[in-house]
């Protein structure tokens, strides 16, 4: 259940599907960042990927 196989498909995947971007943030912000999200009710990647999509469609103006 779970071993070197599924984990080498589940890379492999997500980087066929997927682009990275690494953020860093200061010492003791991740937490911070992470409790905030979760009582957004978010994971952090899709609380920053809402933000950045919101600011998005601002510019863009719709």
């Amino acid at each position: 259940m779970g071993g070197k196989t599924s984990t080498a498909s589940k890379a492999k995947y997500n980087a066929k599907a997927y682009d990275e971007i690494k953020v860093r943030v200061h010492k003791g912000d991740k937490d911070r960042i992470r409790a905030f999200a979760q009582s957004q009710g978010k994971t952090v990647n899709g609380f920053i990927y809402d933000l950045i999509r919101a600011e998005m469609k601002k510019e863009a103006g719709t």
